[in-house]
This record gives C-alpha cells, structure tokens and sequence, in this order.
C-alpha cells in the first residue's frame, strides 16, 4: 500500500506539538547542558555523540521494522547487530565504555550479552592467573562465547538448592557434571540457547560424597567448529517470552560430563588436587561476587531505566487535551492537571535519586573489590551455615555490600518496573501502540523484578544483615558503619523521642528516614529474639524493614549528592534539585506514612501537611522545569526509537508514518470472504525485511 501524497500532505490540527514543546521548554531557565554533564559528564556525552554517529549511518542497526517484527527475524537481526558491534569496537578500538554506550543506545537484549557482562566478569573475577590464560583470554577474543548457567527449571533464588552436581573424581582429578533430575535443567540461562559455546556453571560441589555448596565451572557445551552441543548434553531455546525476545535464553542438561581440575574456577576456592581436599574461600560470599556485580550495575541502570519513560510521557503530556469538555475550558495541556502531575512528576524525581544511588552503589562496589584484590590468596574461614539467619563472614565491608546490593536492587527494579507502566497509562490510548517506545522498553526490563534474587526474596538477606548489626549495637560494640551509627544514634535517643522538622529542614528528612529504619530494625529483632517468632512469620517485616533501609539510603545519597554539587551548576539549577529531592521524599514518605507515625519519626500533622500543602506546592513549583529536566537524560530520538516521545514533538506525523508506510501488514491484500480458500491475494511484505 502506497500512502497517496495527499495525506502526506495532511498536518495535525493546531497548535503543533513542535509548538507546545518550544513554549514548554522557554518557560524554564535550567541549563539543560549543564545538568546532563552533571548527570553523565562531558566526557560520557561526548562518548554517545560519537558512538550514536556510528550507529545512525549502519543499515543493520536501522529500527524501522523493531517493532512488526516476529522471535525469529528479531532474533536474527540481534545477532546480526551484536557481530557488527563487535567488529565496530575491533575497526574503532572502542573501550568497554564505548561498547555499553553502543548497547544502551541500540536498546535491546542482543545475543552477547551474558557472554559480555556475567560470563567475563565471572572468569575475570573466580578465575586464577591460570584460568585466566586458558579461558579468560580466549573469551575476550570471542572464540570461547560464554554464559552464566545458575538458574534452574526448579530453582531460582534458592541458590544453595540448585541440584546441578560436580562431583570430584579422585581417580583421574577431573569433575563429573550431573543433571541428576529434569528440574536440575538449567532455564532461563541467556545467549545459551543458540549462541554460547562455553558456559560458567553452578553446580553443587561433592567430594567424597560430601556437598561443599554451589562452585562455578566452565564447561565446554558446543563444538567449537560445528557449534552443535557436545556429547550427552542437551541444550536449546526456551521458547518466547513475555519480553527480551532478541535474547536466546536456553536450557541445559547434563549427563555425566567429565570436565578437567582447570575448570573449577579457583581463585577463591578450590580443590588440591595432592590432598584431595577442599579448600575453603575467606568468605563463602566471594563465590558469589558476580551476583554482586549484577545486583550493583541493576541499581546504578535503575535511574535511566525509568528515565526513558518519564522522558516519554513528559513530553506528550505537554500536548493538549483534545478531549477535555468545553465546561472545563477547553483544552488544556495533560500535564497541567494535578492528577497527571502527582503521577509524573514524583517518577521524575525518583529517576534523579536512583541515579545518584547508583552512582554511590556502584562506588561502594569498587571499593570491595579494592579490599578483595589486596585480599587474594587468603583461603581458610568457617563453612557456609545451614540455618536462616547465618550471615556472609569475612570483612563488613563485604557484609555491607552484600545486603546494600540486596536492598536497592529490590527497591530500585521495582520503582523502576511499576513507574514504567504508571508512565504509559499517563499517555492515554497512545500508551498502548508499541509505537509509544514504552511498552517494549518495559517487557525488555521486567523480569529485571525477578533475577539475580526475587525483589521479595532478598530482602531477607537485608534483614538477616541489619538484625546481626542490632545485636552489635546491644552489645555496645562501636559503630563501624553508617547502618550501625543509625541504630547507635536511635538506641541513644528513642526515650527523648524524635523532633524532625522534615518540611522545613532537609537534613532533618534524611535524619527521619534513618529513625524509621533503626525502629523497625529494633521492632524486628524484638519479634525474633524476644519473642522467639518463627522466621517465616516475619518475612512480612523484613519485607518492610528492608524497604524502608533502602529508602533511607535513597534519600541520603541523593541530599549528599546536592551538598556538594559542581560550581558551574547555576543557582537556578540547582534548587530545582533541591525540590525534586523534597519531592521524592516527602511523597514517598507520604505514601510510607504510617511507619514515620508508629516510628514517632513525624507526627500526623506533619503528615497532613506533606500531603495537603508540601507535596502539592512542589509540583506546581516543578511543573514549569519538567520539560528540561527530561531533556537533561539526553536521550536521542534513535535510542527511543518513540513516536510519543520525540524530542521535536512531531508525534502524529511519526505514528501515522509507521502505521502507514512501515508496518508490513498493509503489504498484504487478503481475501476475505469465507468461501473462498486464498487468504492472501497479495503479500509483498518482504519488501520491508531488513537487508542484513
């Protein structure tokens, strides 16, 4: 179907949405530049300009047919893309930087991408100076492609259940890999299904008939010249999915496989193959450092990832309402109703705390792997503990990480999950088109909820971690952190009470957050040591508990971040900072309203007057910014890929575009009358097939 020249020649009825986004962005005197270096740097700026320029004039990247697409076309042209990245980072001697830059930009899962992020990051992590040269090496030139093999038919978070087994041989020093059940069976596992012919395994380590926990091995899966799976293991694809459909994620059995000692990574543990004895880790928690990573990179993703939303429905919310009655006035602007405001602009806050969050995860993150580095080589420590509330030996500040990872990755996935599909509704009708770029982008980042530990699930690790700082507290040992200097400060003075002038005073917010989070980890620990309640009786709790750590955590990193901004952010700037962070945590503190009270944190009318009077003068206050303070995300329109979200606001002339001349389905002519067997009178829409 040849769209006619007269409708080409149609214009959407005034005012025009390139209008209403030119008037937006001149209400506001935030310098955009200025924000989006403080957000990403001038050097990580420059970095997506000229990346972006790359990727813009390469076919294969084109995304006019992302969205009409099936699995497997989608699947075909993700690898097709993934080999070309590749190629583009070898032909431009791009960094890691650049690479990630290029994946962000390009917004999909690609085949690659457990091979590039977990598989690397585990072997250069777990694996020793030998491993390294035997597999490490090979891995980076791309002739091993490798993932990360955890997950199981049967189990997911409950790591230390999988049933995946490696049982050392003594006889001959090799390991024998086992799928001694079909739920055993690897699932869920991304780039095995087709693409990988290496894998980073978990399986259960057994020596003498002995379990020593889950251990990761690198194993062989597919031949390296025919790429078909290697005797007695069985893999494939797991089929589609509700999201992330340019990503094979697979299965894999094993029917006792003899790998070499080599292939049990062996920087932190190992098994000497003199004495035939195992040799235990510093931490048992080291064996799960790659967790860590992810848990750490999903908080420090979280910001943008909502970021992308809120910058869509931002900018068509700035459009007018062509339905509203005639008795209303007539049109308005979406965003100027304070319905549409309570839902947007709190999200627009919230992607500025994540980020800075992040940031600050991602910090601490290198500051254990620092201590680890200095740490290699120390073997010796107790066994990993059976009973629930054992927690991870070794240093605090492998402690800390370990349950602040924990933490934010549950809290900020979930913000960042459910604030996507609050940014769609707020798009109307429209929302619903994949043309929206919001619902592609939110099925892509769903299950973000659900791996590297359930956002319920983890939150025990949270508990278990806060509860052991408590009984430190009680004990009078001295704070050694901030989670103990909270408590220490709470315990000090909970018989004064708490006096936080939380809408007057900034640091008494953060000071609010951190009570509340002391008092419900005292309330907590009562529950379970005085009064002895079973654990899962309290899953609730340290649910709650650890949401509310988390938040104070949230708060505090973004009101440190704004004491100490950079001197060319303008005044102006910067105090619209201030009340988006009074913004996101008076809301929030709102919506958590009943902890502050029973905490003693705030009292009623303080509540009162954050949802009545605070939250609603700082939306109005906001609402002049909220243009320019998405344009501060910098998103172009090629990595949007959104009709609704365009940075020229031609919204209508791009939807009806791809509606019209792009989707391959206005290539087809049917025949649709029942009596006739032809389905398809003509079918020309391989004409729109991408050329790869």
């Amino acid at each position: 179907m040849t769209t006619p020249q007269w409708v080409k020649d149609l214009k959407p009825a005034a005012p025009q949405g390139s209008e209403l986004l030119e008037q937006e962005r001149s209400k506001s005197k935030i310098n955009v530049d200025t924000l989006s270096a403080f957000l990403h740097s001038r050097e990580g700026l420059a970095r997506k300009r000229r990346v972006l320029k790359i990727l813009e004039n390469d076919k294969v990247f084109n995304k006019e047919q992302n969205y009409f697409a099936g699995r497997i076309d989608r699947f075909e042209t993700a690898l097709a893309r993934a080999k070309k990245l590749r190629q583009l980072v070898i032909r431009h001697g791009w960094d890691n930087d650049d690479r990630m830059v290029a994946n962000e930009l390009i917004s999909e899962p690609g085949p690659y991408g457990l091979h590039e992020s977990m598989f690397l990051i585990t072997l250069r992590d777990q694996g020793s100076p030998e491993q390294h040269e035997r597999f490490l090496k090979q891995a980076e030139k791309y002739k091993y492609i490798g993932c990360y093999a955890q997950t199981e038919l049967g189990h997911g978070s409950n790591v230390r259940g999988l049933e995946t087994t490696a049982t050392w041989n003594t006889e001959d020093q090799t390991f024998t890999i086992d799928s001694p059940t079909l739920t055993a069976s690897k699932w869920w596992i991304g780039s095995l299904g087709r693409t990988a012919n290496h894998a980073v395994v978990m399986a259960q380590l057994i020596i003498n008939g002995k379990s020593h926990g889950p251990h990761p091995f690198v194993v062989q899966i597919r031949d390296m010249s025919t790429h078909e799976p290697l005797k007695d293991i069985h893999i494939g694809d797991i089929g589609p999915k509700f999201g992330y459909n340019t990503m094979d994620n697979g299965f894999l059995l094993f029917n006792k496989v003899k790998v070499p000692h080599i292939s049990m990574l062996a920087r932190h543990s190992r098994v000497d193959p003199k004495t035939n004895k195992y040799v235990k880790p510093s931490s048992p928690s080291l064996v799960f450092g790659t967790l860590t990573w992810v848990r750490s990179t999903i908080v420090m993703q979280a910001g943008g990832v909502l970021a992308r939303g809120v910058t869509i429905a931002t900018r068509y919310c700035a459009f007018q309402d062509r339905d509203a009655p005639s008795d209303a006035g007539g049109e308005n602007q979406v965003l100027n109703y304070t319905t549409v405001q309570i839902r947007l602009l709190p999200l627009l806050a919230t992607t500025f705390a994540l980020h800075f969050t992040g940031k600050a995860m991602m910090a601490l993150y290198g500051a254990s792997q620092k201590k680890m580095s200095q740490d290699v080589g120390k073997v010796g420590g107790p066994e990993r503990g059976a009973g629930p509330e054992e927690t991870h030996s070794g240093s605090d500040l492998l402690a800390d990480l370990h349950a602040t990872s924990c933490g934010l990755k549950s809290l900020a996935s979930y913000t960042a999950v459910e604030g996507l599909e609050v940014c769609r509704r707020a798009c109307g009708g429209h929302g619903y088109s994949s043309f929206s770029g919001i619902g592609s982008w939110y099925a892509d980042y769903l299950p973000t909820a659900t791996w590297e530990g359930d956002n319920y699930m983890l939150t025990q690790q949270v508990a278990r971690y806060l509860l052991k700082s408590a009984r430190s507290v009680l004990k009078g040992n001295e704070p050694s952190n901030d989670t103990t200097a909270i408590l220490a400060n709470f315990l000090a003075r909970q018989d004064q009470g708490a006096a936080f002038d939380v809408l007057g005073n900034d640091a008494d917010i953060v000071a609010a957050y951190a009570w509340r989070s002391a008092f419900l980890t005292f309330e907590a620990l009562k529950h379970r040591d005085e009064q002895k309640k079973a654990w899962n009786d309290l899953l609730v709790d340290f649910y709650r508990l650890s949401r509310a750590h988390s938040q104070y955590m949230v708060v505090k990193n973004f009101y440190e971040t704004l004491q100490s901004p950079p001197s060319d952010l303008d005044p102006e700037t910067l105090g619209v900072l201030h009340k988006l962070f009074r913004l996101y945590a008076l809301h929030t503190l709102e919506s958590e309203a009943s902890e502050f009270y029973t905490s003693s944190a705030v009292t009623v009318r303080q509540i009162q007057l954050a949802r009545t009077s605070a939250v609603m003068k700082l939306l109005q206050d906001i609402r002049p910014h909220a243009v320019r303070l998405v344009d501060s995300w910098d998103f172009p329109d090629w990595q949007l890929d959104s009709s609704l979200g365009r940075y020229d606001g031609k919204v209508y002339e791009d939807m009806f575009h791809r509606a019209s001349e792009l989707n391959p389905l206005n290539r087809i002519t049917v025949d649709p009358y029942p009596d006739s067997p032809t389905l398809f009178k003509k079918n020309e829409a391989g004409a729109l097939k991408p050329k790869l």
